[in-house]
């Protein structure tokens, strides 16, 4: 499974190309927007006829995934929120593109108007897309913790013991991952970083004798194999992130305020639905990836649980799965600093507007399922 990264900018353009390509051949060709037949009404009484007129009045609304169609957060949760029939109980046609794990890419589509909402890395790369001057907004943070680990073998005791030696990376060393090692008094220096490949045995193989990754992707992998790993986390030495960041376009989002709000709404109540119906949500999952035998139930589980335990943990009581926090978002913005990815901390009310996301969820932070009702859901916190 290939995480998500940013890759180089003639790599970006290519894919861009070949996405907008793929989303304009589907735009002609969507389906009936859901209930069309039906009058102005939501056959499902989540939500009254009058915001359902307002939401088919948006159209088709795409929706890029950030990586095909694998089991994490903000992807599994929009193939559960269509195959359960979420997005049309609001009266919703979404249309869901995969997307290809470059998450500038999104951003770009989803600035051009190609796709009316995506799913990127994080709040970073939402920061890191508007500064480059893409006009999008971020809707909703579903994890307030880095999700980059770094991995390395049990004998490495301290993370001064790496100074010296090799750390392989898929492209870059996360941001995250380098102030933590930076705050640990690691000579980056002395480091010898190389690009490697999506196989983690390279760690337990003595190739590398640090590796980046995913908290849900390669230790889980690892520990399949039966190796033993230490994970370094980012957040123990006071480092800030986020995962599972939902951009919308701006100028459909102020234009059709209740379908971004409705869009939240079904995500946010399938997440509730998925920790209760995992091999449902995972399952569709397989199907909508169209190669069954290449999908890794077992592992899209795990992938989804270790995330759903991240937001959860990461999610204070009362705050709303999603919520936006301008205090963390500063400080991670201050991470990229740091980094030499940004130059300055962009003020957060300028990338991210969370109005969108609290119209639809109540003062105790469970989402509106109907609108106007406490959702019966077990909450996942």
């Amino acid at each position: 499974m290939t995480p998500l990264r940013r890759r180089s900018p003639l790599a970006a353009l290519a894919a861009a190309s070949t996405a907008v390509l793929l989303l304009s051949a589907c735009s002609g060709s969507s389906d009936e927007p859901a209930g069309a037949s039906g009058g102005a009404s939501s056959a499902s009484g989540v939500i009254d006829a009058d915001r359902c007129a307002k939401n088919r009045d948006a159209g088709t609304v795409t929706y890029l995934t950030g990586y095909q169609y694998q089991a994490s957060t903000t992807i599994l949760e929009a193939v559960a929120a269509e195959s359960m029939g979420f997005f049309k109980d609001v009266c919703l046609d979404v249309q869901l593109q995969p997307g290809s794990g470059d998450t500038a890419q999104g951003a770009q589509l989803t600035a051009a108007g190609r796709a009316q909402l995506s799913g990127v890395g994080s709040a970073a790369e939402a920061m890191l897309a508007v500064v480059g001057g893409a006009d999008v907004v971020g809707v909703a943070t579903f994890g307030h913790v880095p999700i980059a680990t770094l991995m390395t073998e049990p004998s490495i005791t301290d993370l001064k013991q790496l100074d010296g030696t090799t750390l392989g990376h898929k492209g870059s060393l996360p941001a995250p991952l380098r102030a933590m090692l930076v705050t640990a008094g690691v000579d980056l220096g002395s480091i010898q970083q190389v690009k490697v490949g999506y196989d983690p045995t390279v760690l337990v193989r003595g190739q590398v004798q640090s590796l980046t990754g995913y908290k849900s992707n390669e230790p889980l992998t690892l520990a399949a194999m039966g190796d033993q790993i230490t994970q370094w986390n980012p957040e123990d030495y006071g480092v800030v992130g986020s995962f599972g960041q939902v951009i919308a376009n701006p100028a459909f989002a102020k234009e059709h305020p209740t379908a971004v709000q409705d869009f939240l709404r079904a995500l946010l109540h399938a997440h509730e639905v998925c920790q209760t119906e995992l091999q449902q949500c995972v399952q569709a999952a397989a199907d909508k990836s169209g190669s069954s035998a290449g999908f890794d139930v077992a592992h899209n589980e795990q992938v989804f649980t270790t995330e759903s335990k991240l937001v959860a943990d990461s999610t204070p009581a009362g705050k709303p799965i999603g919520f936006v926090d301008a205090a963390a978002l500063s400080a991670e913005a201050q991470v990229l600093v740091g980094s030499g990815e940004l130059t300055t901390v962009p003020d957060p009310t300028t990338v991210f507007d969370e109005t969108y996301l609290t119209a639809v969820v109540g003062s105790d932070g469970a989402v509106l399922w109907p609108a106007g009702s406490p959702s019966p859901s077990p909450s996942s916190s």
